[in-house]
């Protein structure tokens, strides 16, 4: 990092501001770069530090310079650049962001795009629509969002249907459309198609960012302890451990921990406290999260380990049936030998052997157990593994 970006990163307020001045009024775009690709050096707070510092010095002299700064996209100076261009926007402003969006660069793009979520010009959907499905997920979404806002149905009711057709990483990009496109309606068909999702930690970690996990559980329990058992089968694993705050997860465990006779919320909170005991024992998961990330989540092991496993653990055989949908966190937490081996007789094999390897882990996988499992799998894979237990 040269100097002038370290002074602009610093403490010292003189030289800080010394820095974002020149910067902004001499158009100085190798140090917008410079700082660009320093995004993943710095922490969180320092980039909202920079971007305020940036902002300051933006007046109606010197607005139209953070042109020459869209060539290189970054999420932590987007709201800085597009917000300050929104302020002095004009007919012609428009025009030329109307132009970067059909012709820029993939940053131009980006930056333009959010734009018109403040702007709504209708001469932007075209190119709104065509870059909606980009590669590039900033893109994409802010496409949505702007498409949202202006509430073109005709890209609401396409994401819909993409919900059911198209591969695995398809369905999940329709789900970020719909997500970052903001209708709340989208949200049973998304969750519906996270029941059959093989990428349902993705999809669960979409959903809450369109409607949060309180009213998802106070509108439909059922969706929202499932929603929330998927999310936690993906932290730190596929979602980054940050979202506990995006989440509220403290006060959402806060509420699902007085849940009475539920067998749903029992298998959920069994599966969280086995998920922050893993989280906050094994360096690894915290090792680069900052110190606000690493507090929350072992303040929200301390909130779970208040739980009694054998207060909830008589309500998991409820969820040990082939129907349910957390049936296999069920089995993790399961001890009724003859309740678990019934899961044998299933019609689903990966249950099957699921089922098996439990079993096996309880030493309680005999040839009896074998035998029965075997009768109603045909996948070759299946098989071998269960022979092999």
């Amino acid at each position: 990092m040269n100097e002038q970006l370290k002074k602009l990163t610093g403490k010292n307020k003189k030289d800080y501001e010394a820095v974002a001045n020149h910067l902004v009024n001499d158009c100085d775009t190798e140090l917008f770069k410079e700082l660009v690709e320093n995004d993943d050096y710095l922490f969180y707070f320092v980039k909202q530090n920079v971007a305020q510092r940036l902002s300051n010095e933006v007046d109606r002299n010197n607005y139209r310079n953070l042109l020459y700064f869209m060539k290189y996209y970054s999420p932590s100076y987007e709201n800085f650049i597009v917000n300050s261009l929104v302020k002095y926007a004009d007919e012609d402003l428009t025009d030329e962001m109307l132009a970067k969006l059909e012709n820029g660069n993939i940053a131009e793009k980006t930056y333009a795009a959010k734009y018109f979520s403040y702007i709504q010009d209708p001469l932007s959907i075209e190119y709104l629509r065509k870059n909606a499905h980009s590669d590039n997920q900033y893109l994409a979404v802010n496409c949505a969002i702007s498409l949202g806002v202006m509430n073109v149905k005709e890209s609401y009711n396409l994401a819909i249907a993409g919900l059911n057709n198209g591969d695995d990483f398809e369905k999940l990009a329709a789900v970020k459309f719909l997500t970052a496109y903001g209708n709340k309606d989208a949200v049973p068909a998304i969750i519906d198609t996270m029941k059959n999702s093989p990428m349902a930690e993705n999809i669960a970690g979409e959903i809450p960012y369109l409607e949060n996990l309180f009213d998802l559980l106070d509108n439909n329990s059922n969706d929202g302890l499932l929603v929330l058992n998927y999310i936690i089968n993906g932290l730190g694993e596929i979602l980054d451990l940050s979202i506990v705050f995006d989440f509220e997860l403290y006060e959402v465990f806060e509420k699902v921990i007085h849940y009475s006779n539920n067998s749903k919320a029992a298998v959920v909170l069994l599966n969280a406290k086995e998920k922050f005991n893993t989280l906050t024992e094994n360096d690894e998961y915290l090792f680069d999260e900052d110190k606000d990330t690493k507090n929350e989540i072992n303040d929200i092991h301390k909130l779970l380990k208040t739980i009694n496993n054998k207060e909830l653990e008589p309500y998991i055989n409820e969820e040990l049936n082939e129907n349910s949908p957390f049936v296999y966190t069920a089995l993790d937490f399961a001890k009724d030998i003859y309740t678990i081996r019934e899961l044998l007789k299933s019609n689903n094999q990966t249950l099957i052997l699921k089922t098996a390897e439990v079993l096996k882990k309880l030493d309680s996988f005999d040839e009896t157990a074998r035998t029965v499992a075997l009768l109603k799998v045909t996948d070759i894979n299946i098989k071998a593994i269960i022979r092999a237990l």
